[in-house]
């Protein structure tokens, strides 16, 4: 018998996706699984699909819970999980059959702490067969990577997901996503791990589907909580300075010009994602209204202040692509004729 691999499942208000979920986890090609269902206080019918499903099939345990994030729900399938290895699975996303068998023989074969995966967008049932149907097992690239490189390789380049990966339950330990957090809390998740990872595997298999929600946080018009992803960031560059910096004390790292060069450049690449994250929250603000901007406004100064202090940063401003930086410069000068030059444009 292969060793539990534990299938977490964070699920809110998804009566219409949990089922094709939790169906494209039991098809999986691996023998050896338990799916934990985290009802995080849904307000429709998911409660009595949950229900159904774990009727229907022995290996799942239901949690739930009183609306408390993804985070908190994420955390109490960590608690709960009873496996050797452990991967997240949100529930309007599904696995294409040997996904999880996949990751865990290359896990395997690298000795490696973390195995992660690319995905496929879809956003219709036409869409989902066509990836059925293409799904093939080639010789896959292995790209292999220290914690250092993996967050100047992949988490920096855009592949800062938590999920599409399947990780050593001994890896993560105590460490859990952090509360409070609704955009950028699984980028942090695996910035908590860099420490503690020796060697992360990536190949570029397609196992993970990932539905390309029009009602997902990133395509709604702006919220309070879109300020998360700002935030996000600033904690990610703390906490690899303080990495840095405790390992730049030990025998092993030392301290040449080299690693010191790459923390910089870790750093002025973490503050140009950073301005990049302001400029796409002042772009949800624009679109409001005027008179909503008004009352949002204390928003909008926060990303201004915040624009103008990253903008001091050695070497940020030189990362930004020529059009980030003309929208930084006029968002920086004349913030409400940007937003409002903005709204006209992306408005028609």
């Amino acid at each position: 018998m292969k060793p539990l691999i534990s299938v977490i499942v964070p699920v809110y208000n998804g009566q219409e996706f949990l089922s094709k979920c939790i169906k494209s986890i039991e098809d999986q090609t691996y023998p050896n699984l338990e799916i934990i269902v985290i009802n995080d206080g849904s307000a429709d019918q998911t409660a009595v699909v949950c229900e159904k499903m774990a009727c229907e099939y022995d290996n799942i345990g239901l949690i739930h819970l009183e609306n408390e994030g993804v985070s908190v729900a994420r955390n109490a399938g960590i608690d709960a999980a009873k496996g050797e290895y452990i991967t997240f699975v949100d529930a309007d996303d599904r696995l294409l059959p040997k996904t999880l068998e996949i990751l865990y023989e290359t896990l395997l074969e690298t000795d490696s702490d973390i195995a992660g995966c690319s995905f496929a967008s879809w956003n219709n049932e036409q869409q989902w067969a066509q990836a059925i149907e293409k799904d093939t097992i080639a010789n896959e690239t292995v790209r292999i990577y220290s914690g250092d490189s993996f967050v100047l390789e992949e988490i920096l380049k855009g592949n800062s997901r938590c999920w599409s990966k399947l990780y050593k339950r001994a890896l993560i330990g105590n460490i859990r996503f952090r509360q409070g957090l609704t955009i950028g809390e699984d980028m942090l998740f695996l910035v908590d791990l860099v420490p503690r990872i020796k060697k992360i595997v990536e190949i570029p298999y397609k196992g993970y589907g990932y539905y390309q929600n029009p009602t997902g946080a990133m395509n709604r018009a702006f919220r309070p909580e879109y300020m998360d992803q700002i935030t996000c960031w600033e904690i990610a560059r703390r906490k690899l300075d303080r990495t840095w910096e405790a390992l730049s004390k030990t025998e092993a790292r030392g301290e040449s010009l080299g690693e010191d060069m790459l923390a910089d450049q870790i750093r002025a690449q973490i503050t140009a994602i950073l301005i990049m994250a302001v400029m796409l929250t002042a772009g949800k603000l624009a679109m409001l209204s005027g008179k909503e901007r008004r009352r949002q406004a204390v928003y909008v100064k926060k990303c201004h202040d915040i624009l103008i202090k990253e903008l001091q940063a050695p070497g940020a401003y030189e990362q930004l692509s020529t059009g980030y930086k003309i929208k930084v410069k006029m968002f920086g000068r004349l913030p409400r004729v940007y937003l409002w030059l903005y709204h006209l444009r992306k408005g028609n």
